[in-house]
């Protein structure tokens, strides 16, 4: 073995797929023995998974987006390198963002599901969040092990794996040295400044809408029609890092509810009888008192659109991958038939032993057998049918969740977890289990397999980087776990420090989006009420739609589901992206992007972890709002011009950067 000095830039084929008997050289060579798992990328790996943990959690539950962490965390994994002076830290970076991107993935899972307790009137014990993500995401690390060769080797170059790609080349670049991790840090400080000042003193508005004028108010009452704008630096950042494309697909979505759908639901209604179409709009699952107003029509018809659109694109997308599953289970199989290789595996192709992986699985389902006995439902046959559920929908998604990260960068959670959803519930109800103890069996069931789902796809992007840089698997798959574990313990605290703080029902409850389409779906199913099939069926329809016409369905489902104010903000950041982007020198342009990247990550995170400092000092029964001013409308206009104000700062910022830097 040898401690050569790592080269510091990626092989010319590490993005192309390999000729025939060509072999890919990682930049940490498989002959070389890099430092990587040390005290220091242990510990500040365990400080960003909880750090981004608080982060993401916080504005998934505000806005339904839960954004990436691996980049952010390699900027700031790269910049703590730079300033200690150490040499070769691309191994020990390699891990910190290992460890630390765990929280983005179990954020992901724990929110999307487990709020719907709240939202049905249910209570959920800190144990109850902790133990469905840990065991959620053990199972999706142990899972996704055997498949890891397939798609990181065996299909080499034929994936784009675009989050794996932007977080490498971040990675890669700290090795040359830079001011990425300055940028950062400054437009953390005001994203979160910015943020913070909204939501702890109320100076300026959090959203602008058609409302607050006369004409739109009259708009909104008469027409039904009404567009609203959230001002978030961090979701303004998010939208950045969509990019228009996606953008424009998933406002598409709220556009075809908010500026169609909603609009023609009076003019219909008035076609009717009005003393029958009551009974009859109550039979199909739609509260008829709901829809005096835009945001109520769009609670009551919007949403299950959205939810039919989600679901449907989620089964697509396991039709679609029929094929790569197969693959992928064929060279699974050879792994866990213990056939061993005539050769002993490099290092950088090393992984934890199948007996190893079989061992944590038995654990991992057993765990969650008396979890679910002893914490959930305590009827031995209906939790070894909840544990049967868990593990066949677990595995069976798991390379779609991972196939999906590798393609587009997006893990579509939200569509397989309804999914698991319906099916635990017409499961459960057929074997007795229904109503309130129904309900929490069921979106338990729900957290786990979200969970693991998202955690299969968030761990096969590690698993890449560390291909392309050539990090030791096995060690990766190892510190993963501490990461799972320090990261579900902190989203169950911070899950239940903002429902006690805002809660999740209400007049300004946080929106939790996936959390109420979960709760819409189970309630119905559970308590034997109206459910709304025939929109939930349009919405599929939609979907199919937009699939046989070559449009992403997910996201487009997704924006039917989301409040248009929370995804309009996401064009104006693609708007922007567009604006930094636009250059005759490809060079330049290609410097402002990855400028305009970091300051996208700046605010996210700054404005995400402000969001929490604010929700603890409610928490905490502080009250700072700006009495008298907050919410009015001189509050109303000065955030129009601070809107304003922070989109030049961040394309001013942007395209200031030099070629090279």
């Amino acid at each position: 073995m040898t401690h050569e000095q790592p080269k510091t830039s990626l092989p010319e084929n590490a993005y192309r797929e390999l000729k025939p008997g060509e072999e890919y050289q990682p930049i940490m060579s498989a002959d070389s023995t890099p430092k990587e798992v040390t005290p220091y990328s242990v510990t500040v790996g365990i400080i960003m998974a909880v750090i981004f943990s608080a982060a993401a959690a916080y504005l998934g539950l505000k806005v339904g987006q839960v954004f990436e962490a691996a980049i952010p965390i390699a900027i700031i994994a790269v910049g703590l390198g730079q300033m200690r002076g150490g040499k070769n830290m691309l191994g020990q970076n390699v891990i910190i963002q290992s460890i630390g991107a765990s929280s983005g993935v179990i954020v992901a899972g724990a929110i999307f599901t487990l709020p719907a307790l709240y939202i049905l009137g249910l209570d959920a014990q800190f144990y109850q969040v902790f133990l469905s993500s840990l065991l959620g995401g053990i199972l999706g690390i142990v899972l996704m092990i055997p498949f890891r060769k397939y798609f990181v080797k065996e299909m080499h170059g034929k994936y784009p794996f675009p989050e794996a790609t932007a977080t490498t080349e971040v990675l890669v670049s700290g090795e040359k040295g830079g001011s990425q991790a300055k940028i950062l840090v400054v437009a953390g400080l005001i994203g979160g400044l910015y943020d913070f000042i909204v939501s702890t003193f109320g100076a300026w508005v959090s959203s602008i809408s058609t409302q607050m004028w006369g004409w739109g108010k009259a708009l909104a009452a008469n027409a039904k029609l009404t567009l609203g704008i959230n001002t978030s630096a961090a979701v303004l950042g998010l939208g950045y890092i969509i990019g228009l494309k996606y953008a424009l697909i998933i406002a598409g979505g709220s556009a075809l509810v908010w500026f169609v759908v909603i609009p023609l639901v009076n003019p219909l209604l008035t076609m009717f009888d009005p003393a029958t179409i009551g009974d009859t709009l109550t039979g199909m699952g739609i509260n008829p008192s709901e829809l005096n107003t835009p945001e109520g029509i769009f609670r009551e018809i919007g949403r299950p659109l959205g939810i039919g659109g989600i679901a449907m694109a989620g089964l697509i997308g396991i039709i679609r991958q029929a094929g790569i599953i197969k693959s992928a289970l064929s060279l699974a199989k050879n792994e866990l038939g213990g056939k061993k290789a005539a050769t002993v595996e490099p290092r950088t192709q090393q992984d934890i032993s199948m007996k190893v992986i079989m061992t944590v699985i038995i654990a991992a389902l057993v765990a969650t057998l008396f979890f679910f006995q002893f914490g959930v439902l305590n009827n031995w046959f209906q939790t070894i049918i909840a544990l049967l559920i868990v593990f066949v929908i677990a595995f069976l998604f798991t390379t779609v969740a991972a196939n999906a990260i590798a393609i587009v960068g997006s893990n579509p959670v939200s569509g397989m977890t309804l999914m698991t959803l319906i099916l635990s519930s017409l499961v459960l109800v057929s074997i007795g289990l229904e109503g309130q103890s129904g309900m929490i069996a069921a979106l338990v069931i729900g957290g786990v397999v979200c969970t693991a789902l998202s955690m299969a796809g968030g761990f096969i992007t590690d698993l890449k980087i560390g291909y392309w840089l050539g990090t030791t698997p096995k060690k990766q798959q190892t510190w993963k776990f501490v990461g799972t574990f320090v990261s579900a313990a902190t989203v169950a605290g911070v899950m239940i420090i903002m429902n006690k703080t805002y809660g999740f029902v209400g007049e300004n409850a946080l929106v939790a989006p996936q959390a109420n389409a979960m709760a819409a779906v189970i309630k119905p199913l559970m308590t034997g009420g109206a459910t709304p099939w025939l929109l939930y069926g349009i919405g599929a329809v939609i979907a199919l739609v937009l699939t046989f016409i070559k449009l992403p369905a997910l996201p487009f489902a997704l924006g039917m589901f989301i409040p248009m104010e929370l995804n309009a903000p996401l064009v104006v950041g693609g708007l922007v992206a567009w604006a930094v982007n636009r250059h005759k020198n490809a060079e330049q342009a290609k410097a402002n992007n990855n400028r305009g990247t970091l300051i996208a990550s700046g605010f996210i995170a700054g404005g995400a972890l402000m969001g929490v400092v604010s929700a603890i000092l409610a928490f905490a029964g502080l009250n700072l709002q700006l009495e008298g001013w907050a919410g009015g409308s001189g509050a109303e206009y000065l955030g129009i011009v601070m809107y304003a104000a922070i989109i030049a700062y961040f394309i001013w910022h942007s395209r200031k950067a030099k070629i090279g830097e």
